[in-house]
């Protein structure tokens, strides 16, 4: 990959950076497409990110930013316009800089996932969903599983008040689903998924009671940094379809393409150029 005075950016601000997929994916496209932009992974703890955010978009050359853990929610309050779905996710994973300088955000995790859902023959509208974690990532899948139509939305997550704010946003905007929180049970659901970082670290527990998994349930992770996780390999154990973490990161890709106003592509072009792996 060249990288010139004509080059732009795309900041992946997170903390840690360890866990960072997404330069794997997004720079091996740039380089085959001949687009001369390239995301660079930025670690940043929460108490210094809001004045990072200010002093990035100062650059000329920044085309926008990806947003990652621990800022998906405190990133909201400090753009000046954010699209209907961060508002009902509660949570951002991009922004860029319009035309007048006003910085502009955009959730794609939950449309990155429902896509995925899809193109796996699983149709959303009219089923029951189980959503545990309902921090950014999880706030996010709960809103586009919304969006698509699903019947009914289970909310879990250990703060239980997260669950029930999220629970609010949802009934709010989209009345005709059925909203319950306080359960992590995934009995009795279509689509179950696990929106913790739990699978991260070997030795995690596992987010819910997997015993309880019907074989029909398909079973959706977002945990990226191993492919088959403790939840995917019980799931898969118990005959259950599943999506493994990294399907929702390259699903979402030619969103985010678009949202940046650069060439887009489809997740199979990812796929192939891709340095992570299936």
């Amino acid at each position: 990959m060249r990288i010139d005075g004509h080059t732009e950016l795309l900041a992946h601000i997170g903390y840690p950076t360890h866990t960072f997929k997404a330069p794997l994916i997004y720079n091996p496209y740039f380089g085959q497409a001949g687009i001369n932009a390239v995301v660079v992974p930025m670690g940043c703890r929460a108490e210094a990110f809001p004045a990072l955010l200010r002093s990035l978009f100062a650059l000329e050359n920044i085309r926008g930013a990806l947003i990652t853990m621990p800022h998906k929610v405190s990133v909201v309050g400090l753009l000046d316009e954010v699209s209907p779905t961060v508002r009902v996710a509660g949570a951002c994973n991009a922004v860029r800089r319009d035309a007048s300088g006003r910085l502009v955000g955009d959730m794609f995790d939950g449309e990155g996932f429902v896509r995925g859902v899809r193109r796996k023959g699983v149709e959303p509208r009219g089923a029951r969903v189980l959503v545990v974690g309902s921090g950014g990532v999880g706030s996010a899948i709960a809103a586009s599983f919304a969006a698509a139509g699903v019947a009914a939305l289970s909310l879990f997550d250990l703060r239980a008040e997260s669950a029930d704010h999220l629970a609010a946003r949802l009934r709010e905007h989209y009345p005709a689903v059925e909203v319950r929180t306080g359960s992590n049970d995934p009995a009795g659901h279509d689509i179950v998924v696990n929106a913790t970082p739990l699978g991260m670290d070997l030795g995690d527990p596992l987010p819910l009671d997997v015993s309880r998994l019907a074989p029909t349930t398909f079973v959706g992770e977002v945990v990226m940094r191993q492919q088959m996780t403790a939840f995917l390999q019980a799931a898969q154990a118990r005959g259950c379809r599943f999506q493994v973490g990294t399907d929702m990161l390259f699903e979402q890709i030619p969103a985010y393409l678009e949202f940046f106003g650069l060439p887009t592509t489809s997740a199979e072009v990812l796929r192939s150029v891709a340095t992570i792996g299936p």
